[in-house]
């Protein structure tokens, strides 16, 4: 395989949304390199490919296979594992949206709960505990929302998608939206 220089610009940039994802740059260049690879690759040629170390790539295909994000089959032939990333660009961002939720948002909101209860036993103050039941309670309502919305057949989801915020045409008028 041989990268172009549009292929190389979309690694790069990839790698370089890693840190802002949360995640270092050469496994967001992995993640990025199987991305777009026609067909599955080994860890040898990943390494080539990206001039990255064997052990960075091995570490790197842990996590990304730990995240829901790259699968290994194997190959007639070959005693070697290849690699893949999810092809559908739908399964793929539901698998990145539903990794950090259980990641990042579902031990927020775990924890909100917790410094909720401890505000009802000690001394927090009235305006500090109604701001915790704010965050908290718009916190769980988007959480709950993104799990009723998870649960509909890809069909739906795409056509809530499509409509965008054409929707509050069906919604009644409130003082919010004008």
């Amino acid at each position: 395989m041989h990268l172009t220089p549009a292929m190389q610009n979309f690694i790069l940039h990839w790698g370089d949304m890693g840190a802002k994802w949360g995640t270092n740059r050469s496994v967001a260049q992995i993640h990025a390199l199987l991305h777009i690879a026609p067909d599955a690759l080994s860890a040898d040629e990943i390494c080539e490919l990206l001039n990255l170390a064997r052990s960075n790539v091995s570490n790197g295909l842990k996590e990304l296979q730990s995240l829901g994000l790259v699968k290994s089959q194997r190959k007639l032939g070959d005693r070697r594992d290849h690699f893949t990333s999810i092809r559908d660009m739908f399964d793929l961002v539901n698998q990145v949206i539903e990794s950090r939720r259980e990641r990042e948002y579902a031990p927020t909101l775990a924890a909100l709960r917790e410094v909720q209860a401890e505000a009802e036993q000690d001394a927090t103050p009235p305006a500090v505990k109604a701001r915790i039941n704010e965050t908290l309670t718009t916190m769980q309502m988007f959480d709950d929302w993104y799990r009723d919305v998870s649960r509909l057949p890809r069909s739906v989801q795409l056509s809530v998608i499509k409509l965008g915020g054409r929707i509050a045409r069906f919604l009644p008028k409130s003082k919010d939206r004008g």
